[in-house]
This record gives C-alpha cells, structure tokens and sequence, in this order.
C-alpha cells in the first residue's frame, strides 16, 4: 500500500533501453548517481514492474547507489511479443544481460520472486557481468503449492475472456483481503492498469516458465558470484524453510524479513534497504583494469 505514496518522489526518471528483442522500459536515477559503484538493477517478477521497487529508490540512491528497475517483456511498459518463445527464462535472462550492459560493465541485479529465476539464469550465463545477486523472495525451482493453484485455476478464464476477466477474477478473489480492500484507490487503480497493460500471451507463458524451471542451485553457486537470498518471514510463494535450505546450498548471506510476505519492499522497506547496503558492502569489487580490489562501503 506504500506504492501511492512515494511514487512521486523517487529520483529515478523514466526511459527505455533497446535491445535485439526490442524496447525495455527503466526507471533509472541516472549515470550521474552512483558514486563510481556498480549500478544496481531490479528485477521484477510474475504481473509485476518496475514500480514494485518504488520504495527502495530514495533511500538506496542517499545511500550512494545508481538504481534501475526494468519491465521484464510484455510487462506494463515494455511491449511484448506474440510469440511465446519470447517470455522463457532464457529469453528474459537475455533481455536481463541487454539492460545490464547499457547500465555498466558490472551491476548488481536483484531478482524478486519469477525475477530472481531469470537474474539467476543471466547470472549462470554470463557470471562476469554482475557483482552480485539478491534472491529476493524467489525459490530453487519452479513455484508450486497455493499461487500455482491459483494460477492455474484462472487459465481458462484468461482463454475465454481475456486479461480483463482474468483481472475481475483476481479482484474478486482479493475482496477478503483487507489490506486491498481498505488500500488506496490510487494503488488499485495502478494495478489494474498496469495488469491490462501487459501482454497475454506473456501472462501465459511467463506462468509456464516459472512452474516449469529446473533445480540450478548448483550452477549458481559454481558461478562464485556473491548471493544474498532475502525474504518475508511469511512468504507464500516459496516457504521460508525452502529458501533457507537454498541458501545453505549456495553457502549464501540469508536475511528474513519482519512484517513481510512476498514483498519486502513494500511491505518493509526499512529492514529491506539495510539488508541490501549491508551486503552490497560486504561484497567485494571485481578487480580493476590496474588489478587493485576495492572494498564497497555504503554511505549509510
């Protein structure tokens, strides 16, 4: 519900990136922030966009730190495509690697939820490109149990009557829920916009590809790319206890988030902020051209 609030304050402005597949959509402080870091890029994931980062602009930008957010394909401002080989992971995570190079030689991506699978495909990809990466509220493979049924359930009504029956679906669904109920009307009306605004075919098939992605823990952790898996102390999507198993695989930093379900960045911004400069600053720079290795400090 924090979203209304502080969209008119964030430093970023909005422009888009080209890229072989096409126009990105970015919500980005500017290469004049930063500091001389690497800058940091925020991924999305299923129905999101970049404005689920909102909150996390202003204080990680007084902290130092260049921060973009992306509209993976088909999501809100960056157009999709009819084809549904265009929304698998390995195509999103080329996408993902496009972004980042206009950002810099090196970011640092964090991937919320279906965005965390595909940060962690361009990750296993192309490890030299990031400096690290946040897991955040995202799993070891495919989503499963409740939100699968759920999604599930509202295929067929996305196949009889279009992303606005789809919409009024899930309306009805959050009525029970007196955080949507008693929220902004500003925030609903955002969201529905944004929903509508996204690509059904991308609805589709961004769905498949995230029931359907395998177990690579394993090549993450052979990437040696620094991993922090953060999340709600009651996230819905992958259980705390899944993601903390992950993360003793990858031998990663893990944070839980007080007061938070699935999106800590809404839901607790504070304690999601710390998390992020307190491990951004435990990460060491890759090695300049001259073979001399910084220590990133945040300014807090």
């Amino acid at each position: 519900a924090g979203m209304s609030q502080i969209a008119i304050s964030t430093a970023a402005t909005a422009r888009t990136v080209d890229t072989p597949a096409g126009p990105l959509a970015l919500l980005d402080t500017g290469p004049d922030s930063g500091a001389g870091r690497p800058p940091v890029l925020l991924v999305p994931g299923y129905t999101g966009s970049k404005e689920d980062f909102l909150p996390l602009f202003d204080p990680l930008a007084e902290a130092g730190w260049r921060v973009a957010a992306m509209d993976q394909r088909g999501q809100y401002e960056s157009p999709g495509t009819d084809d549904p080989a265009g929304y698998t992971v390995p195509a999103l995570a080329a996408d993902l690697l496009a972004v980042a190079a206009d950002l810099g030689p090196t970011v640092h991506v964090v991937g919320h939820s279906f965005g965390g699978l595909v940060a962690r495909a361009a990750v296993i990809g192309a490890p030299g490109s990031f400096g690290s990466l946040v897991l955040l509220d995202s799993g070891p493979d495919g989503l499963a149990g409740t939100r699968r049924e759920r999604m599930e359930a509202l295929r067929p009504v996305l196949a009889g009557g279009g992303m606005v029956a789809v919409y009024a679906a899930m309306e009805q669904l959050a009525a029970g829920d007196p955080r949507w109920r008693d929220g902004p009307q500003e925030l609903r009306d955002f969201l529905k916009r944004r929903f509508l605004a996204s690509s059904p075919v991308g609805l589709e098939a961004m769905g498949d590809a995230l029931v359907a992605e395998p177990d690579r823990v394993d090549e993450l952790r052979a990437t040696a790319v620094p991993v922090l898996v953060c999340h709600g102390e009651a996230d819905d999507a992958w259980s705390p206890a899944t993601q903390a198993r992950m993360a003793g695989r990858l031998g990663a930093a893990h944070v839980v988030i007080g007061g938070a379900v699935h999106s800590p960045a809404i839901e607790n911004t504070t304690a999601t902020v710390r998390a992020l400069l307190d491990f951004w600053s435990r990460t060491s720079v890759p090695p300049a051209p001259r073979g001399e290795v910084f220590s990133r400090k945040p300014h807090v």
